[in-house]
């Protein structure tokens, strides 16, 4: 192009030049763009030799394209210059506009530096504007932006060498190569956002599908699940409300899924186990629980709850996994059932009683300075001889029996019934059965110590208490009982055990004997057994030994 006279160029030397440049911005990629721009500087401005340096994220210039010559471009391509040195050599020599040209009588000072160059043999100028093999020609390449590039920031440094007509370039040659290089920029910088969206594109995809796989997975994994899965709201006005749920729920249920959408777990759960669901922490928490089933029994379940999002600041969901755990908890209920009951007659045995006994006793306060410090207080006795409390505010006298929020048991008074009501303490001692034991064997013996526990709790009522203490030993608790109440008590029970008893295919008959003791707060379990103990023995003794047992 250089050796048509200037400003006269043909016109197909402008033609290939637009050809070139729109090669440019049409590379299907960043290598194939830096090619282009390499080859372009051959093919239409008249060059020998063309080198794309391009900047590296870390600031060095790598040779990322070489044209001209291919022993160059395989010795160079690929080499990194540092930006030091780079910035020497844009420093140094005659700037043509953007361009920068270091003759050959200065460039000798830069043979020794880090920047990879070609070097060319010839033979030395013979006339001014002669082109001499270490001249050096640089056209910086900036990011688009202002014209001229010098406020942009630079991205490459396209080198020239080996002008075709020998001759350094003029006015036109100068300015058609600093063009070039600010298009070449424009193409670089877009063939370098393409690249960058293309591998955000894959990546992208490549997440969507992990997004994808992971969704199947975890549909896979909800359904399919051995145990009970569900989704449920978190917050807002419908929070718990079931959202989905898994065919193992359902038929542990026995309810359809489109069923399950009507409840939350709140709707579900056992009434007695709502306090167990509600402190319950919805973040990571767990609970074993009743939830009730279609047919309207209900089925012991451990559930464990999590938290999922749907997106970074999307809705969150309440992911909760259903145990089902009834055969576990039939046998802890088997397991403690056996530690607190006989075994023979399925009564509760002696640990259970004390426990139900102690349950309803407290130890009051004795020591004498507490109570003296209560009597200043007030101004009065604070308790009666009886234990009883005294409520003086506004000038009464009415008798209280709580202490520290505790119902106080209080035993009737006096021999004679007085109205007054209990906890009466039944002690029961069967009456012959030694010699049943002994005439007719042990089993025979079993036999009638189970129907006597039948028919003990057959006359007792709901919430009585029948025990068996020990070998032929029983003990009632009843509350609620007066003196008369508690006695004709203790002979409906006389007479319901004294009725013949089949026992390995006979009938055979026991009596019985009972003594009355009363439980009152201030007692322990063993003094109030001990009392009821005593009265029976004084029972038994008081009536003639053939009135014992009926036969």
């Amino acid at each position: 192009m250089e050796s048509e006279s200037e400003p006269y160029v043909r016109l197909a030397s402008l033609r290939q030049l637009h050809q070139v440049m729109a090669d440019m911005n049409t590379a299907r990629s960043l290598a194939d763009t830096l090619q282009t721009v390499a080859n372009g500087v051959v093919t239409a401005l008249g060059y020998e030799l063309a080198c794309v340096n391009l900047v590296r994220p870390d600031g060095d210039l790598v040779v990322a394209a070489f044209s001209g010559n291919q022993a160059a471009e395989a010795l160079i391509t690929g080499r990194v210059g540092s930006r030091e040195s780079w910035d020497r050599r844009l420093s140094m020599g005659e700037t043509w506009g953007d361009l920068v040209f270091i003759p050959h009588t200065e460039g000798w000072v830069l043979d020794d530096d880090d920047v990879p160059q070609w070097y060319t043999d010839g033979p030395a100028p013979r006339f001014e504007d002669e082109w001499h093999p270490s001249d050096r020609l640089f056209a910086p390449m900036y990011t688009p932006g202002v014209q001229g590039g010098q406020c942009g920031e630079l991205i490459g440094v396209l080198s020239v060498d080996r002008p075709r007509n020998g001759r350094r370039p003029g006015a036109w040659g100068r300015e058609a190569l600093q063009m070039y290089a600010f298009q070449a920029a424009i193409a670089i910088s877009n063939a370098r956002l393409r690249s960058n969206m293309q591998r955000a594109l894959v990546r992208l995809e490549r997440e969507q599908q992990a997004l994808r796989a992971s969704e199947e997975s975890f549909r896979q994994a909800f359904e399919y699940a051995p145990s009970g899965m569900a989704i449920a709201e978190m917050g807002g006005d419908q929070h718990g409300r079931i959202l989905r749920t898994n065919d193992a729920l359902c038929r542990l249920l026995g309810r359809p899924a489109s069923a399950m959408r009507r409840y939350s777990f709140s709707d579900l759960v056992h009434p007695e186990d709502i306090g167990t669901l509600l402190r319950t922490s919805a973040e990571g928490g767990r609970a074993e629980l009743r939830l009730g089933r279609r047919d309207g029994t209900y089925v012991w379940v451990s559930l464990r709850n999590s938290v999922v999002a749907d997106a970074a600041d999307g809705p969150r969901f309440l992911l909760t996994h259903v145990e089902d755990i009834e055969e576990r908890k039939r046998r802890e209920l088997q397991l403690a059932h056996r530690a607190s009951h006989d075994s023979l007659t399925g009564l509760p045995n002696s640990a259970e009683l004390r426990s139900r006994l102690s349950s309803r006793l407290c130890q009051r306060p004795t020591h004498t300075g507490a109570l003296e410090s209560v009597d200043a207080a007030f101004g009065h006795p604070a308790f009666d001889a009886n234990g009883h409390g005294f409520d003086f505010r506004q000038g009464g006298a009415a008798a209280f029996d709580t202490f520290d929020h505790h119902v106080h048991t209080v035993a009737p008074e006096g021999e004679r019934d007085d109205g007054s009501k209990g906890l009466a303490v039944l002690f029961c001692d069967l009456d012959g059965f030694k010699s049943i034991n002994d005439r007719f064997g042990h089993n025979a013996g079993d036999a009638v110590l189970i129907e006597v526990a039948r028919r003990l709790s057959q006359c007792v009522r709901d919430g009585d208490t029948v025990a068996r203490l020990g070998g032929d030993e029983f003990v009632i608790l009843a509350d609620g009982l007066g003196k008369a109440d508690a006695a004709d008590l203790a002979v409906r029970l006389r007479n319901e055990i004294i009725q013949p008893i089949r026992a390995e295919g006979r009938a055979v008959r026991v009596g019985a004997s009972f003594g009355i003791g009363w439980a009152h707060c201030g007692m322990t379990a063993d003094e109030v057994l001990k009392s009821a103990d005593e009265r029976m023995y004084v029972e038994k003794r008081s009536r003639p030994k053939q009135h014992r047992r009926a036969g």
